[in-house]
C-alpha cells in the first residue's frame, strides 16, 4: 500500500497544472477511502514543481491589472485568481505532508480536503480563462506566494498563522468586492465560481484556526497573543483593513486576533 507521505510528495512534484489537479484529487479520494498507509517515510521537497509558464515576477514588478473592465483586464483578473489557487494546492499539500505526522489524522484529512478544493477551484478558473481565449501561463504571476510556506517550514503554528489565517483570510476580505464587480459586468458564470470559492475559503480558514487553537493549547499560551507574535515574526506584509468580519468570524477568526496589529 502506498504511503500518504509518498502520495503527497508525488503530487507536489507534479509540474503540469492539470496533472497536479488530477493527482491531488486522486490522493484525497484515496485517503478518504483508507487506501493510503499512515506512514511518513519521505520528506517534503523544499519547493514544489511548477510549469515553465507563467513567468514568476517579484511583487513590485507585477503589471497593474486595473479594474477588469476591458477584455485584457478581465483576463488578467482571472489569471491572477487562477495562479493563487494553483499555488494554494501546493500550500495545502505541503501542510499535510510536512506537519501531518506530528499533528495527526484529522489534520491530514482537513488539509487534503483543502488541497482537493483548491485543485477544483483552479480547474474552474483555468476553464474560465480558456472561455476568454486565454490560458493559465499566458501572463506573468506573483512569485511571492510560496515564500510564506518556505519561511514557516519549521513551525506548524507559524504556518497556520500565516497561510490560512492571514493569506486565505485576506481572500475572504477581497473576494466579495471582486464578486460584485463581476456581477455588475453581467458575468453570471464567473460570479458562480467566485461564490463557490468564497464559501470554501471560509471552511479553509476555519480548518487553519481550529488547528492553530490546538497548537496554542498544547503550548499553554494565549492564542491571540501567539498568533500576533508569529505573524509579526514571519509575515512580510501587513494585516490591513477593510476586513470581512462576518466571514472571518464564521471561520472562527475573531477581531481579537487581528485588530491589534492591523494598520
Amino acid at each position: 500500500m502506498q504511503t500518504v507521505a509518498l502520495a503527497i510528495r508525488a503530487a507536489l512534484l507534479t509540474a503540469d497544472p492539470r496533472a497536479k489537479c488530477f493527482a491531488t484529487r486522486s490522493l484525497a479520494r484515496s485517503w478518504r477511502k483508507g487506501a493510503l498507509a499512515w506512514r511518513f517515510d519521505v520528506t517534503m521537497p523544499d519547493s514544489p514543481a511548477w510549469p515553465a509558464a507563467p513567468e514568476l515576477l517579484p511583487p513590485n514588478r507585477m503589471p497593474k491589472r486595473g479594474k477588469g473592465g476591458s477584455e485584457r483586464g478581465r483576463i488578467a483578473l482571472w489569471h491572477s485568481l487562477a495562479h493563487i489557487e494553483f499555488v494554494a494546492i501546493d500550500l495545502a499539500l505541503d501542510m499535510a505532508g510536512r506537519f501531518g505526522e506530528a499533528m495527526g489524522r484529522e489534520f491530514v484529512s482537513d488539509f487534503l480536503d483543502v488541497a482537493a478544493d483548491e485543485a477544483m477551484h483552479f480547474a474552474l478558473l483555468a476553464r474560465k480563462l480558456e472561455s476568454l481565449g486565454s490560458h493559465y501561463g499566458a501572463l506573468p504571476a506573483h512569485a511571492g506566494l510560496w515564500e510564506a510556506a518556505h519561511a514557516t517550514r519549521g513551525d506548524v503554528a507559524a504556518r497556520l498563522a500565516v497561510v490560512p489565517m492571514v493569506l486565505e483570510a485576506r481572500g475572504l476580505d477581497v473576494t466579495p468586492s471582486t464578486l460584485e464587480r463581476v456581477k455588475a459586468a453581467g458575468d453570471a458564470g464567473g460570479a458562480k465560481i467566485l461564490e463557490r470559492i468564497l464559501d470554501d475559503e471560509i471552511r479553509h480558514v476555519a480548518f487553519g484556526t481550529k488547528h492553530f487553537l490546538r497548537c496554542a493549547e498544547l503550548r499553554q499560551t494565549n492564542p491571540e497573543s501567539l498568533w500576533q507574535s508569529l505573524v509579526k515574526q514571519h509575515f512580510r506584509g501587513v494585516v490591513k483593513p477593510p476586513f470581512n468580519d462576518s466571514a472571518r468570524l464564521a471561520a472562527g477568526l475573531s477581531r481579537e486576533f487581528y485588530a491589534a496589529i492591523a494598520y
